[in-house]
């Protein structure tokens, strides 16, 4: 058989019987099973056919030197897809089924590396999962410097990093990383974060130290302190750590996601237990290339500036002018001057857009140096959505 065509689909006697009444009306569980087994049928073809023309894109794409992943065109999808749902199936569980099908597809066109901080059941390793699916091979490293090693040296495609939280402010590592990098941002995974009291017993009577990540613990400590008073609470390098350190000690319970549970065979004693509603973590994706505009992006660039009287004001000003929204602001040590600083900015917009390459090049004429370090599209928080159907009502 020529690889990439399929063979013609038997027609079978389920397939046959199948009518446009609507399924409100059937009564028989025997003709609903028929019917399942039909669009199964269906449903396998169809995904053959489209696995079969995502090999030809990677063909076509490899000719010229095109990445196998490209975030645009899969945002572009995952948007196409979700507007034309009709429901009942909701607009989040379609995207996670999608989220697998370019996943598998993806591995088709070109088997996938991506190295991300911290070990399995890591929240990082969760975006990661998120992001790239199953199908890609998914490498834990020590720190954040070895993923961008990693990605440097092209022992991966990929790498996954956290950059901030919410509640607890920017990750200061990775952003020092990327003053000496040549690495792009491609991608923002945007992670609802929450937090559970996991141990191997699942009751708090006990429970005599806390492991997790420090931040974790942050993000806790109003329920630690108001559930377990006195209970020492212990940093380790991250929270699938305190994960398996709990597992250890029937003593011991720890602070950490639902994925860490899974791995570790935890119970999870309470659920949720973050003193802030709405608590996100922001990972990025980096690697070597740049996407192209998908008309809802965001860019990051960094720079420093003139040490001038009310430089920074006149540096950002051509952002305002051109009603350009700088979404995050944050600075750093050079480590070269004492004194000196990094800036690091989020915009909302691409780099290709005419006003956000003027005011770009009007901002390079304040700074010592200044780099774009990828625009991208823009992140979305898994939330439970209601199908096109739904919205209309």
């Amino acid at each position: 058989m020529t690889r990439g065509r399929m063979p013609p689909r038997r027609r079978t006697a389920h397939a046959a019987r199948r009518a446009p009444r609507g399924t409100a009306e059937i009564t028989d569980i025997g003709e609903v099973r028929a019917r399942i087994d039909a669009i199964d049928d269906d449903l396998v073809e169809l995904l053959n056919r489209r696995a079969a023309l995502a090999e030809a894109a990677g063909a076509a794409k490899a000719r010229v030197g095109k990445p196998a992943y490209v975030p645009e065109r899969e945002r572009q999808v995952m948007d196409r897809v979700t507007q034309v749902n009709p429901g009942p199936l909701g607009e989040e569980a379609l995207r996670l089924i999608y989220r697998e099908i370019l996943s598998a597809s993806r591995a088709l066109e070109s088997p996938l590396v991506v190295a991300y901080f911290g070990p399995e059941a890591s929240f990082t390793h969760e975006a990661a999962k998120r992001h790239f699916g199953l199908s890609a091979h998914l490498a834990p490293r020590r720190t954040i410097a070895e993923v961008f090693d990693d990605v440097e040296r092209s022992r991966a495609a990929y790498g996954v990093v956290p950059i901030e939280n919410s509640t607890e402010g920017m990750v200061n590592h990775t952003h020092d990383l990327f003053v000496n990098s040549e690495l792009f941002i491609g991608a923002e995974v945007l992670l609802d974060v929450h937090q559970n009291l996991l141990s191997r017993t699942g009751e708090l009577r006990g429970v005599t130290k806390v492991y997790s990540h420090p931040q974790g613990l942050a993000q806790c400590r109003g329920w630690l302190e108001r559930n377990l008073p006195g209970v020492p609470l212990i940093d380790v390098s991250n929270t699938a750590r305190g994960a398996q350190l709990a597992a250890e000690d029937s003593s011991a319970a720890a602070v950490a996601g639902e994925l860490a549970a899974q791995l570790y065979h935890l119970q999870t004693v309470a659920s949720h237990i973050e003193d802030m509603r709405g608590n996100m973590t922001r990972f990025l994706v980096i690697g070597h290339d740049q996407p192209a505009p998908t008309g809802n992006d965001r860019s990051s660039i960094m720079f420093s500036l003139h040490d001038k009287p009310g430089i920074l004001y006149r540096a950002l000003s051509p952002f305002a002018r051109a009603g350009i929204n700088l979404s995050r602001i944050e600075s750093r040590p050079s480590r070269k001057r004492a004194f000196e600083y990094v800036f690091f900015i989020d915009l909302e917009g691409h780099q290709a857009e005419k006003r956000v390459a003027r005011a770009i090049e009007t901002l390079r004429e304040s700074c010592d140096f200044l780099k774009v370090l990828g625009s991208y599209p823009r992140g979305r928080v898994a939330r439970a959505h209601k199908s096109r159907r739904d919205r209309k009502e």
